[in-house]
């Protein structure tokens, strides 16, 4: 089906422009009338120029958005299909509304709602459309809805944690990279010439930083471009390479400090998930599956598959869990009560609550550590440069009042 670029204008005047599949043109201007817009001007353009010039991506806020809207129009009383009209007349994003408008086709001609999202990766992902099929099955889509909510508002407060986390370390990191390249290639050669000029003999720390600032200062596409070369190989070979990526991956989990950080935050995001599958009646082994593509990790992937051979072969989720060697007793122990007591949903809830207070509690304290540490690393490299600069010109003063 051919691709078109388009300019319309909606229902108040506003202008309106975007891309959309379509048989031809005439098709084109009744695709746009359903979403409530009036087409100006069209143009047909190869389907791969489309993709690279599409509106921004759908972003999580507009998920939250989607699945509040669906939520209460369901409880409501509202038919989906009708639901999905209204929501695509009353959005701004212009992707998500051509994707409500496809959907919303789709299930004119006879498909259910996970059906027609399962159309829509880059909107839906494979866990999404999962619960959603879920719910159509059991009744329960209300309910999925605002689950999803939930998840989704808990995964944004989780980047955003995670995103505080790391702002402080590279803004220091940017700082201390300034200031050393400032000292290093203006100011040392300064003082350098001041120095032979006098004579004097120099001190093993300002000799090396002579030699540290000539390397730099003469070297410098050396300096800059082999770390930009290494780290873009590197980046190469663990997305093309799945040893290369493993191995990276653990590298990060056997981190000091930040390993288990991060470790933490993929088991809580794994068992918001895991929590939310099991609730919303999907099996333990699609569940198990399901979450090895979301882990983020290969590693911890690995483990969950490994897990569900397990559980496959007819053992218990918790000893699956326990011999992974990931999960705390406390997590174990929890497990253990819930399956001996057909509490399971309970249990997985309680371990999503543990997660989520351990990645809070541990963000915290991450950045309380953080600033002092960093704050005193900056102090003893400039402390040690200037020490290295000034030695010798001290001794110098020294001589002058002699």
């Amino acid at each position: 089906m051919p691709s078109y670029r388009y300019k319309a204008i909606d229902k108040t005047g506003r202008p309106a422009r975007g891309g959309l599949d379509a048989v031809n043109d005439v098709d084109l201007e009744l695709r746009l009338r359903r979403m409530g817009l009036d087409l100006i001007a069209c143009t047909q353009v190869d389907r791969r120029a489309s993709v690279l010039a599409a509106p921004s991506r759908i972003t999580r806020p507009d998920l939250i958005n989607f699945c509040f809207d669906m939520e209460q129009m369901n409880r409501a009383g509202i038919p989906i299909i009708d639901g999905l009209r209204d929501l695509r007349d009353t959005l701004e994003h212009p992707r998500f509304r051509e994707v409500l408008t496809a959907m919303t086709e789709d299930m004119e001609n006879g498909k259910v709602l996970s059906e027609c999202m399962t159309s829509h990766p880059e909107a839906f992902d494979k866990v999404f459309v999962s619960l959603v099929r879920a719910g159509e099955q059991t009744g329960r889509i209300a309910e999925i809805f605002r689950n999803l909510a939930d998840s989704l508002k808990w995964q944004d407060e989780l980047v955003s944690q995670s995103r505080r986390l790391l702002i402080y370390p590279a803004f220091v990191l940017v700082v201390v990279t300034a200031v050393l390249l400032f000292l290093l290639m203006y100011l040392v050669p300064q003082v350098t010439g001041l120095l032979k000029t006098m004579g004097v003999a120099l001190p093993i720390q300002t000799k090396v930083l002579i030699a540290t600032s000539g390397f730099v200062t003469g070297y410098w596409p050396v300096v800059f471009g082999v770390p930009l070369v290494m780290g873009a190989a590197i980046v190469f070979a663990i997305r093309t390479n799945a040893r290369i990526g493993y191995l990276w991956d653990y590298a990060k989990l056997r981190l000091p400090t930040l390993g288990p950080l991060l470790q933490k935050i993929i088991l809580a995001r794994f068992s918001s998930f895991f929590a939310l599958m099991y609730e919303s009646g999907i099996t333990i082994l699609d569940a198990l599956k399901t979450s090895e593509e979301i882990a983020g990790n290969r590693v911890i992937a690995d483990g969950l598959m490994r897990a569900g051979q397990q559980v496959s072969a007819g053992g218990s989720l918790t000893e699956a869990f326990q011999n992974l060697g990931m999960f705390p007793p406390l997590v174990i122990r929890m497990l253990r009560v819930g399956e001996n007591t057909g509490a399971l949903d309970t249990a997985l809830r309680n371990v999503n609550y543990f997660y989520t207070r351990e990645v809070r509690e541990s963000v915290d304290k991450a950045m309380k550590m953080l600033e002092p540490t960093l704050t005193l690393g900056l102090g003893i490299v400039m402390a040690l440069i200037m020490w290295s600069v000034l030695s010798p010109v001290y001794d110098i003063l020294g001589k002058l009042k002699l």
